[in-house]
Order: structure tokens, then sequence, then C-alpha cells
């Protein structure tokens, strides 16, 4: 199979066959069940990952058919499914940031290929960074998780989101404006990566 064991941020995983043959499906999950878990996990938690991973592959497994490589890489497909599936249980996602805006950060975070592999997490926020990513409009955090914990460029997530380009620029723009003034003018990015 000529499948990327970890694709890069913008490198095209267009299947070498077509996703309507169910054995090329195996090599879609082998490629990107690792980073839409630790997608998953990092906005609702562990526990709630796992079912949000199992529904993701099986919409898109039903949906292999459909696909178009045309329009989006299997990855950003993932990830938009993952993202509306995501966007169902927003309830959970926000009352996991607000615990870790009271609580702090959890001490078992996984190891340090996945501190490496994220820049900003649910589970490595500062509180007070957590908290006001809990306010911000569920459109405006997916934009800004999508770039921050899954690297996607504004076109992937344009793509994985149905929504036009310049949209992504503008939410992702209101998002960090809504953040630094929430945090007092302070970078989120910078202070993350200083302290973490």
């Amino acid at each position: 199979m000529s499948w990327a064991a970890h694709p890069v941020a913008g490198e095209a995983d267009v299947p070498s066959r077509p996703l309507d043959q169910a054995e090329a499906f195996e090599g879609i999950f082998d490629a990107h069940f690792a980073e839409i878990h630790r997608y998953a996990s990092q906005r609702l938690g562990t526990d709630s990952a796992e079912d949000v991973v199992a529904e993701t592959f099986l919409i898109a497994f039903r949906k292999r058919a459909s696909y178009d490589p045309a329009r989006a890489t299997v990855r950003a497909w993932l990830y938009g499914i993952a993202t509306n599936l995501i966007g169902k249980q927003r309830r959970l996602e926000v009352r996991t940031l607000r615990a870790l805006a009271r609580h702090g950060v959890d001490p078992d975070v996984p190891g340090h290929e996945d501190h490496v592999a994220v820049r900003v997490s649910a589970q490595s926020l500062r509180p007070s960074l957590a908290a006001a990513v809990a306010e911000l409009d569920r459109r405006d955090r997916d934009v800004l998780l999508l770039v921050a914990l899954a690297g996607l460029s504004n076109d992937e997530i344009a793509t994985a989101l149905g929504i036009p380009y310049g949209t992504v620029g503008s939410r992702l723009n209101r998002a960090r404006r809504k953040l630094r003034g929430s945090l007092g003018g302070v970078n989120p990015m910078r202070e993350t990566a200083d302290h973490g």
C-alpha cells in the first residue's frame, strides 16, 4: 500500500485506490487514526474521544463511495467529520475547558511525543487560556482548534468545515482577538510556549 504513516500538513493524501473498495479503507484508518484520536482527545478528553473517533471512521466508511479527492484530502475530510461530531458534544467540550480553567493541567498528560505534536491542547492549556477558549463561539473555536491542534491550513479547514476560505480567516482572526482580549493582551501561543 502507498499510505503515509503520518501525513504532513498540506501534503496530499490521495488514495492509490478508490475508497469505494473496502480494502482501501484499512489504509485510511491506519494512516489517520492516531491523529484524529489525538485531536478528539484534546477537545473532549480521552473517554469521549473514543466514541467520536469510532463514529468518525464509521461515517467515513459508510460514505466512502461519495468521497471526492478533487474536493478534499482524506485528512481534511476526516477532520471535518470529527469536528462536526465534536460540535454535537460542544457542551462537554465547554465543561472540559471550564474545568481546566478551575483546576489547571492534569499531571497525567501524555508523553513527550504528544507534547511535541500538540502546541496547544485542552489538556495542556493554562487555566486562563482554557477559560477564554471555552467562551468562544463554537464556530470560531472549531477553526482555532483545527489550526492549533490539528495543524490544518486555512484551505483544509475551509474544505473540512464546508465554509468559504475567507470565512476561515475571519473566524480565526476573531478568535485570536477575543483570546488576546480575554487574556489582557497576552499572546496565548507565546505564553504557552514560554511556560510549557
